[in-house]
């Protein structure tokens, strides 16, 4: 079959030939439709994720859109190494698929899950969001940013902050979202957003720009009633992988700092998650801009660094 190739950690794929899947017990083939290009299966393929395989040789992607034996279009997770998603076919568990909603182009439905997932799941499982809170968004200018702002206006969220370093890209959202510009003035603006009260962060950034978030929203606390609480949940890490917190302002404010991905999350709650996420899609209007190459272009796709759509290849 015709595939994308990761034959050596840091460098693109090619596209060639591999070897077809076979389904053995609790599996299934998928055709595949539509296979997102996303952050981590670049990390993934790079050898530098957690979760990375110790061997080359394999067709990256962790995601996408296809049929099953029967026609019937579906979502699948997490497809069996070393059958990636970036192929004609991959092997996937029975388990790790889930319903595409008619009228839902594959395009669409593979770009809305691979970028909105992870704050829908962030939100939901690991946040307990309820309505009526506030959330800011560290990073809401890239497409998962702006996919979080539109899953916690669904949500029911009260308030809605957003950050980005783009003032341009920052100007394209709704009025309502309140807008900090990571600047030289963004540390002053972020103590006032968190002095009027935030109670989810989610941050696609890390990093210095999380440095200062934490910073803005942990300034003279120390409240003899107690402060409130303020979950922070780390998404990303694209701004950098680490970043120094005080003692004292973690032991004098209501910061919980929360991860949300695999690992945190189990495959079946991602599963979960994606269903849940495409059910309410034709009805939310979930959208972010795609750009829809063939599988042959894969290196193209590859060299691609932009941040405010989703690359989504077809085989």
């Amino acid at each position: 079959m015709r595939a994308a190739v990761v034959n050596a950690f840091g460098s693109p794929p090619v596209f060639g030939e591999y070897n077809e899947p076979h389904a053995g017990e609790g599996e299934i083939v998928v055709n595949v439709r539509a296979a997102p290009l996303s952050p981590i299966v670049k990390s993934l393929a790079a050898g530098k994720h957690y979760a990375s395989s110790a061997d080359a040789g394999f067709v990256p992607g962790i995601d996408g859109v296809g049929t099953d034996a029967a026609g019937r279009r579906v979502y699948f997770l997490f497809p069996k190494p070393p059958f990636g998603s970036m192929a004609e076919k991959a092997l996937v568990a029975t388990s790790s698929v889930v319903p595409v909603p008619d009228g839902v182009a594959d395009d669409r439905a593979a770009a809305v899950v691979t970028a909105g997932l992870s704050s829908w799941v962030a939100l939901n499982s690991r946040a307990k969001f309820r309505g009526g809170e506030t959330v800011l968004i560290n990073g809401a200018t890239g497409s998962a940013g702006a996919l979080a702002l539109q899953i916690a206006t669904y949500l029911g969220a009260s308030r809605i902050v957003a950050t980005g370093r783009s003032e341009t890209k920052l100007a394209t959202l709704p009025k309502a979202v309140e807008k900090i510009p990571l600047n030289e003035n963004a540390d002053g603006a972020l103590r006032l957003a968190f002095s009027q009260g935030v109670d989810v962060v989610l941050d696609y950034l890390w990093g210095e720009p999380g440095s200062r978030v934490i910073a803005a929203a942990t300034a003279n606390r120390g409240s003899r009633v107690g402060e409130p609480r303020l979950r922070y949940v780390q998404i990303g890490s694209i701004a950098g992988e680490s970043i120094a917190i005080s003692a004292h302002n973690l032991r004098s404010s209501g910061l919980e700092i929360l991860g949300s991905g695999l690992g945190s999350l189990s495959m079946k709650e991602l599963v979960a998650g994606s269903g849940q996420l495409l059910a309410a899609l034709p009805t939310a209007g979930f959208d972010t801009p795609v750009r829809t190459l063939p599988l042959s272009a894969v290196t193209e796709a590859w060299e691609d660094r932009a941040d405010d759509y989703r690359l989504v290849l077809r085989p």
